[in-house]
């Protein structure tokens, strides 16, 4: 019987689980949305926020912590044919995604199911992706940006007419 287990097994060994967890965390934490199957991204979901929370503390404990759940993999950028550091997942998961959500007490991620499946074995394939990017979607849409415009020239109008 199966009672009080939590988790999935995604039909792997516990050594290939918790490497797919770390990697696919580490890969989320880097680009901020990434593409896999609703199996794994449910897996992987309760174990990036809880990282996002203990980020959220900031000190060193939390960092320490932080690096022995996760690891600390470099950033790496090719740029001009040659290989470039351009930081650590630690220290973007304490420096930029962590003080984006200090003010929120979870749900800092979500899973938006896509129409496509894989090719391979007919996988539902989703998006896992770091809440707040919302915002950054609103100044891409047109209807948004006119809008906006309307609501900028009325706003100088007023301080026009206000001088």
């Amino acid at each position: 019987m199966r009672h009080r287990i939590a988790g999935g097994q995604l039909n792997r060994t516990s050594a290939h689980r918790i490497a797919l967890r770390r990697n696919l965390a580490a890969a989320l934490f880097e680009h901020e949305t990434i593409s896999t199957t609703l199996p794994k991204a449910k897996h992987v979901k309760s174990f990036a926020e809880k990282l996002i929370t203990i980020a959220k503390k900031g000190n060193l404990a939390a960092r320490r912590r932080a690096i022995a759940i996760l690891g600390n993999r470099d950033i790496v950028e090719e740029v001009d044919g040659k290989i470039e550091k351009k930081g650590t997942i630690i220290g973007k998961l304490f420096s930029e995604i962590a003080p984006r959500y200090l003010d929120r007490a979870g749900g800092y991620t979500r899973i938006i199911k896509l129409a496509k499946r894989r090719l391979g074995d007919n996988g539902q394939l989703v998006l896992l992706q770091l809440v707040g990017q919302e915002k950054q979607a609103e100044t891409t849409k047109k209807g948004k940006k006119k809008a906006s415009k309307k609501k900028a020239a009325k706003k100088e109008q007023q301080a026009e007419e206000g001088e």
